[in-house]
């Protein structure tokens, strides 16, 4: 017989076995062990138990559903009104589908019951309170397609799909740097300048992203002046140990004025070189597939497709 209960502070070495068991399932870090968990995940100043229910048949700890809020318009605080459901992992050695359909049910409740009057399944920016650097990529993707168990489950449940993003990877020792006369005027114009750790730049952002190591790169004008392009990296090790073995690229973007002149190329390929001189191997991204121009720019530097994460959504009531 299923039953539900909320977290407790004996819990996390029950979680990591509930993820150990899903070392097929893609899009999961492994291994995960507690201590991640607790900095990643329960160290979270907004983390609330009741938002982490496990399911227990008979016994035996079988599942897990984490459910929780994003920001405010501001970034400054919690807002309650869009709950999102940011995992759900259930063993494989018990009945999937039914031990699903019963978290699913548990965390409606809890957000419902919090005020949400609008449900998310799977995070994505801004509402995706835990679990980056555990889940997707560079950034959380909604929910990958995958995992097929999830994604069947919200479809049958009244939810619908309203957004898609597209994940991509890039082998930063073998990138082929590109080279056109464009680009070579480019270079006689702007120069690189880049730091670690930049200031957060709301609450929001400080929450997610204290755990990781931060890079920013902007192409500036040689002859002064603001930047006419940026790009922000995070350090996919959240554990920070030695040289980052991979780095994932949060954000790319050119001032609208200097947009289609190849600063964008010009500007990841700058990124990429100083990665290569780090030791890096693998540089992670991810777009929305309806961003045809973000795609095209990774493609056409040779970045390859990974997989696609769906966002889903449910209104009130359910």
């Amino acid at each position: 017989m299923l039953q539900f209960r909320s977290f407790r502070n004996t819990d996390p070495p029950i979680l990591a076995a509930i993820w150990h068991s899903q070392a097929d399932k893609p899009g999961l870090r492994q291994p995960v062990s507690v201590g991640l968990l607790e900095q990643l995940v329960l160290a979270k100043l907004y983390f609330h138990y009741p938002g982490l229910i496990l399911a227990w048949e008979d016994d035996r700890p079988v599942g897990f559903v984490h459910a929780g809020f994003g920001p405010n318009e501001h970034h400054t605080a919690l807002q309650k009104d869009y709950g999102v459901i940011c995992l759900i992992l259930v063993r494989p050695d018990c009945p999937q589908r039914e031990v699903a359909e019963g978290l699913l049910q548990q965390a409606e409740n809890y957000l419902a019951g919090e005020g949400a009057k609008v449900i998310y399944g799977g995070g994505l920016w801004p509402l995706c309170p835990f679990y980056l650097g555990l889940y997707g990529g560079s950034k959380l993707p909604g929910v990958l397609l995958s995992d097929s168990l999830v994604q069947q489950l919200y479809l049958a449940h009244g939810y619908r799909e309203v957004d898609r993003t597209v994940l991509f990877e890039c082998a930063v020792r073998t990138f082929r740097f590109p080279v056109s006369p464009k680009l070579v005027q480019l270079r006689r114009r702007v120069q690189v300048t880049s730091w670690t750790d930049p200031r957060p730049r709301s609450w929001w952002e400080a929450s997610l992203l204290a755990n990781f190591t931060q890079m920013v790169f902007q192409l500036v004008p040689k002859q002064g002046g603001p930047p006419l392009a940026w790009a922000m990296l995070r350090d996919m090790d959240p554990e920070g140990v030695g040289s980052p073995r991979a780095m994932g690229l949060l954000e790319l973007e050119v001032s609208a004025e200097y947009r289609r002149q190849g600063l964008a190329t010009l500007l990841l390929s700058e990124v990429v070189r100083y990665l290569h001189r780090l030791g890096v191997e693998t540089l992670q991204t991810q777009t929305m597939a309806r961003n045809q121009a973000a795609i095209n720019l990774y493609q056409k530097l040779g970045f390859q497709q990974t997989d696609q994460g769906v966002v889903f959504r449910k209104e009130h009531p359910w």
